[in-house]
């Protein structure tokens, strides 16, 4: 069991970035956070397959996630525009095993190895 990130790298300010999670099966609910240095970690987005979507209001407007439904393909995009340096932070997928779909790192026990996302200005 797994979720594995990619796509990270650097930017300008106001470019764009997609990050992929590939994840080894389906999982409920899976989202984004992300943990600047010295910062604690944060939600950014969480998605399942019942809903729209739960945004932090950070980044409310400027990304986005989506899950395709496709077959035996369970990755999980987040979609970044508008990047500013703020953004600049290491990006973790996680999924979790519950029914739920939260912002709130408990409710996940299932996590990648994150992916640098570097803005500069």
């Amino acid at each position: 069991v797994y979720v594995k990130e990619s796509g990270g790298g650097s930017v300008q300010a106001g470019g764009s970035l997609r990050l992929a999670c590939a994840a080894s099966e389906y999982f409920y609910c899976m989202a984004w956070f992300r943990q600047a240095p010295g910062r604690e970690r944060e939600g950014v987005a969480a998605l399942s397959y019942e809903d729209d979507g739960t945004f932090a209001d950070f980044v409310k407007g400027r990304f986005t996630v989506s899950r395709p439904m496709v077959r035996n393909n369970y990755t999980f995009y987040l979609q970044m525009n508008s990047l500013t340096p703020d953004d600049t932070a290491m990006y973790y997928c996680a999924a979790n095993e519950r029914y739920v779909c939260t912002l709130l790192i408990s409710e996940y026990n299932i996590w990648g190895q994150g992916t640098q996302v570097t803005v500069s200005s």
